[in-house]
C-alpha cells in the first residue's frame, strides 16, 4: 500500500531495524509513542465486554451467550463469527482474505474467544506484531541510543533538585553512645574526687595545678579538725564484714519514774511486801520503787544507778544482736484462693432419713444403744446393710428406712464351732460372749447379690436374696461352690493357706437345732431369689478385722492383724479356694484393698502402705504416711490417688505419680479418724471421726498431669453423739447419688442428702 507520513502505515515496508528519528520529527514521534494505549483499564470503557473472569469457557457451549457484561446483561454469541461456522466456511473465508490482502484492500481478523466475536486489526497493530516477531522494538519511533545527559556531573544539584527528597539518618536524632560513655566517666571521677567542677567548667586545665596551688596557699597544713573524733568511726565505715548494728535504746521513763507521780502509781504497804518477796526481774519496775517528793530539789541520788548501768553493759556485751527485716505482707495474700462452696455443689448437706435400730432385751436393761460399727451399700443404691457390736447384720431399704432382714451371726459362729473337729465338747457348752461385726462389704458386681461380714475369727458370706431373675441365677452359680464345699474348701493340703483358713458350708447343717434357727424365717426379698442368709463360713486362726472385694466380684481379701504371715489371705468365692500371698510380713497388718484397674494389692501396716504387684509377686512402692496408727484406707477410682486416715487425727493424701510422701496432710478433726473414702462417681471425699463429725471435701482430680488435685472443705456434718469417747464409727457414700450414710456409737444411722 501507499506510505503516508505520520500515518498508521508508515514504516510498514521498512526493515526490522528501527529508523533513525530526526529532530524535525520530534513532535510526530511523541504523538505516535503515546498513541498506542496498551493498558487493559480503559479497553472496555462502556462495560459491554464479558466480565465472567477466569472460568472455563466450555461451560457456555450449550448456551446462546458466552457470559455477562458489567451491567449484568448477557453477552450473546455472534452468529457471524468464525466460531459459529463450519470448517469449509472457514477455509473459504481464509482464501478470500488472502486474495484481498494481496490486492491491498483486505483486513486481518482474529477471533476473540472471551467475547465470541471477530476483531479486525488495524495496520498499526499489524505493524507492531510484525516488529515484535522480527525481534525489533515494537514502536518504530523508539530511539534505542539517545544522547547522554550528565545529570549528576553537568547539572547543579541545587537547581536540579536531585537528592532533595532524602531524609536525615536516624542516628542524627539519637544521643551519641560515645558522649554517654564520656559523661559516665566524668561523673565517676567527680564522685571519686579526682576532678572537680572547676575542671569540668574549664577554669582549670589540669588537676595537678589545682593541687599545687592549694599547697602554696597553706604550707603548714593547719586545718580545723574534730578534737574528739576517733579512728574507730572511720574503721566502722570502711571495714569489710557484718553491718554495724547500734545498741537498742532504753525505753523512755513513764509516769512511775516522776518525782511527783499520780496516786495510782504509788504502791501501798501490802504491795511493797509482795515486791520484796519477788526477784527484781519479776517486779513491775525492777529495783526502782516509786516515791513522791515535794519538789525536784528533794530528789536524791539513785542508789541502783551503777548496778543498772553495769547490767545493761553486760546485756550489750553478752547478748548477740541480729538484724531482722520486717516484711510488709498482707496475711490474707498468703491464704490460697479457694472457690466458693456453693459453686462446688452437689454434696451432702442435710440429714434426711434416720434408720432406727430395734432395741433388744439386753439394751433395754442396760439403757444403752447398740453401737453400729460398719456400713455398706448395694451397687444400685437401693439397699443398706449395717453391722453392730452384738453380731447382728441388718438389711435396710434406703428410700424408706424400713428394716427388711436381720441375721444374727452369733448363731452362725455356734454352727461353725459345732462342726469344727478341733473343738471339744467342753468348749461347745461354754456360753459365748457377744462379738461385734467388724467389717461389711457388698459385692461390687451388680449381678452378684451377696455380701461379706467379719465377726470374731470368721468371715461369713451372706446371700441377700435381692436379685432379679437373671441376677439370681448368676448369684447362685457364684455361691454354688461355697455352699457345697467340704473338707475345708478347695485348698491344697500342702499349701500355706490350708493351715490358715478353713471353708465351712452352712447349707448342709440343717439337722442341728441352732443351724435351723439361722436359716429359718429368712425368705428372699425378691420373688426370684432362691437363698437368703449365711451361705458359708471362713474360719481363720486369729481375729479377722477387715474384708475387701475385688472390683469383679469374685476375689476378696481378709485381714487378721495377729496372724503373722497369714495376716493377709486372698480368696476366690466361685471355687471356694484360698491362698496366702506372703511368707512373712513386716509390721502388724491393719488393712488391705485391691487396685481398681491394675493387679496391685495395697497392704497397710500401722505406719506404712505397701503396694504389691500380684502377677510379678514383688513390692512396687512403699508409701510413707508419717502416721502412728493407720485406721482406714481407700483408693480413688482412677487408681492414682490414695487417702489414709489415722488415729492421730491425720488425713493423708497420696499421689502415686508424684512421690512416696504425702501430697497433702489434713488435720481438721479433733479426735481419731475412723473412716475415710472417695465417692465412686462425684468428686467428693469424706472423713468420719470420734468427735462425732463428718468432714466432706470437694476433691477434683484432673486428667491433665500438670494440674494438682483440688481439695476444698465444703461441709461439716454433725448428727452423732460421743459415747465412751467414740463418735462416728462408719461412713459410706451412695454409689450413684451425692448422698452419705453414717453410723455412730450412739446406735444411730443417718442418711445425708444434698438439699
Amino acid at each position: 500500500g501507499k506510505k503516508r507520513a505520520g500515518g498508521p502505515n508508515s514504516n510498514a515496508a521498512s526493515s526490522s531495524a528501527p529508523d533513525a528519528v530526526t529532530a524535525a520529527d520530534a513532535d510526530t514521534t511523541a504523538k505516535w509513542m503515546h498513541a498506542d494505549d496498551l493498558s487493559s483499564d480503559d479497553e472496555d470503557a462502556d462495560g459491554a465486554g464479558n466480565r465472567i473472569g477466569r472460568v472455563p469457557l466450555h461451560w457456555y457451549d450449550d448456551y446462546d451467550h458466552i457470559g455477562y457484561d458489567a451491567h449484568g446483561q448477557r453477552v450473546v454469541k455472534s452468529q457471524s463469527s468464525s466460531a459459529s461456522k463450519d470448517i469449509l466456511d472457514r477455509v473459504i473465508d481464509a482464501a478470500d482474505d488472502l486474495e484481498a490482502n494481496a490486492a491491498g484492500n483486505g483486513k486481518f481478523t482474529v477471533y476473540d474467544a472471551l467475547n465470541a466475536r471477530d476483531v479486525a486489526l488495524t495496520p498499526r497493530q499489524v505493524e507492531l506484531i510484525r516488529r515484535l516477531q522480527s525481534g525489533a522494538f515494537a514502536h518504530p519511533e523508539h530511539d534505542a541510543n539517545p544522547d547522554y545527559v550528565a545529570y549528576f556531573s553537568g547539572v547543579d544539584p541545587e537547581v536540579s533538585g536531585l537528592n532533595s527528597d532524602r531524609y536525615e539518618k536516624k542516628s542524627r536524632f539519637q544521643p551519641s553512645k560515645w558522649e554517654k560513655l564520656q559523661v559516665r566517666r566524668l561523673l565517676h571521677r567527680l564522685k571519686c574526687g579526682s576532678i572537680n567542677m572547676d575542671y569540668l567548667e574549664g577554669r582549670v586545665r589540669d588537676m595537678n595545678d589545682l593541687v599545687s596551688k592549694s599547697k602554696d596557699e597553706d604550707p603548714s597544713g593547719d586545718k580545723p579538725f574534730l578534737l574528739w573524733k576517733g579512728d574507730e568511726e572511720d574503721e566502722l565505715a570502711l571495714r569489710k564484714g557484718p553491718q554495724h548494728m547500734p545498741a537498742p535504746k532504753l525505753p523512755p521513763p513513764g509516769h512511775a519514774y516522776s518525782y511527783n507521780p499520780p496516786e495510782e502509781y504509788l504502791p501501798n504497804e501490802q504491795e511493797l511486801k509482795e515486791w520484796e518477796e519477788l526477784d527484781p526481774e519479776d517486779r513491775p519496775y525492777g529495783h526502782f520503787v516509786p516515791k513522791k517528793h515535794p519538789n525536784l530539789r528533794s530528789v536524791g541520788a539513785y542508789e541502783h544507778a551503777v548496778r543498772e548501768r553495769f547490767e545493761r553493759c553486760l546485756d550489750l556485751y553478752l547478748c548477740p544482736r541480729a538484724m531482722k527485716r520486717r516484711l510488709n505482707i498482707d496475711p490474707e495474700s498468703l491464704v490460697p484462693s479457694l472457690p466458693k462452696a456453693s459453686d462446688l455443689r452437689p454434696f451432702p448437706t442435710a440429714k434426711v432419713v434416720a434408720y432406727e435400730v430395734p432395741e433388744t432385751n439386753a439394751t433395754k436393761k442396760e439403757d444403752a444403744a447398740v453401737m453400729v460399727r460398719c456400713l455398706t451399700v448395694s451397687p444400685d443404691g437401693q439397699f443398706l446393710v449395717s453391722g453392730d457390736e452384738n453380731g447382728v447384720v441388718r438389711l435396710w431399704e434406703v428410700q424408706t428406712g424400713r428394716l427388711l432382714r436381720s441375721w444374727d451371726l452369733m448363731l452362725v459362729l455356734s454352727v461353725g464351732e459345732e462342726n469344727d473337729d478341733q473343738n471339744d465338747k467342753s468348749q461347745q457348752g461354754e456360753p459365748q460372749t457377744k462379738k461385734p461385726v467388724s467389717s461389711l462389704e457388698w459385692n461390687p458386681n451388680r449381678s452378684h447379690h451377696c455380701l461379706l461380714a467379719t465377726i470374731g475369727k470368721c468371715a461369713i458370706v451372706i446371700s441377700t436374696g435381692t436379685g432379679g431373675p437373671d441376677d439370681s441365677e448368676l448369684t447362685d452359680a457364684l455361691l454354688s461352690a461355697a455352699s457345697a464345699c467340704k473338707h475345708g474348701g478347695n485348698i491344697a493340703p500342702e499349701s500355706r493357706a490350708a493351715k490358715a483358713v478353713k471353708w465351712t458350708s452352712l447349707q448342709h447343717k440343717k439337722s442341728s437345732k441352732s443351724s435351723s434357727n439361722v436359716n429359718a424365717n429368712t425368705p428372699p426379698i425378691s420373688a426370684y431369689g432362691t437363698a437368703s442368709g449365711p451361705i458359708c463360713l471362713l474360719r481363720t486362726n486369729r481375729e479377722c478385722t477387715h474384708v475387701q472385694w475385688h472390683r469383679k466380684g469374685d476375689y476378696f481379701v481378709t485381714v487378721s492383724p495377729k496372724a503373722g504371715a497369714a495376716a493377709v489371705l486372698i480368696h476366690q468365692l466361685s471355687k471356694a479356694a484360698s491362698q496366702q500371698p506372703f511368707g512373712k510380713v513386716k509390721g502388724e497388718i491393719q488393712l488391705a484393698c485391691f487396685h481398681p484397674q491394675k493387679p496391685f494389692l495395697f497392704v497397710a501396716s500401722k505406719e506404712h502402705v505397701r503396694v504389691y504387684h500380684l502377677v510379678k509377686q514383688m513390692m512396687v512402692k512403699r508409701l510413707m504416711s508419717g502416721c502412728r496408727h493407720i485406721s482406714s484406707l481407700d483408693v480413688h477410682g482412677s487408681g492414682d490417688h490414695v487417702v489414709v486416715g489415722s488415729l492421730d487425727r491425720r488425713l493423708v493424701w497420696f499421689d502415686l505419680d508424684l512421690a512416696n510422701t504425702p501430697y497433702k496432710t489434713l488435720k481438721y478433726h479433733e479426735r481419731a479418724l475412723r473412716s475415710v473414702g472417695f465417692h465412686p462417681r462425684y468428686p467428693l471425699m469424706a472423713s468420719a471421726s470420734d468427735d462425732g463429725s463428718i468432714h466432706v471435701f470437694h476433691s477434683m482430680i484432673y486428667s491433665d498431669l500438670m494440674r494438682n488435685p483440688l481439695i476444698v472443705p465444703v461441709k461439716v456434718l454433725r448428727g452423732h453423739n460421743v459415747v465412751n469417747s467414740l463418735g462416728t464409727l462408719a461412713m459410706v457414700f451412695h454409689p450413684t447419688q451425692p448422698w452419705l450414710f453414717s453410723a455412730g456409737a450412739d446406735g444411730k444411722i443417718h442418711l445425708f442428702q444434698d438439699l
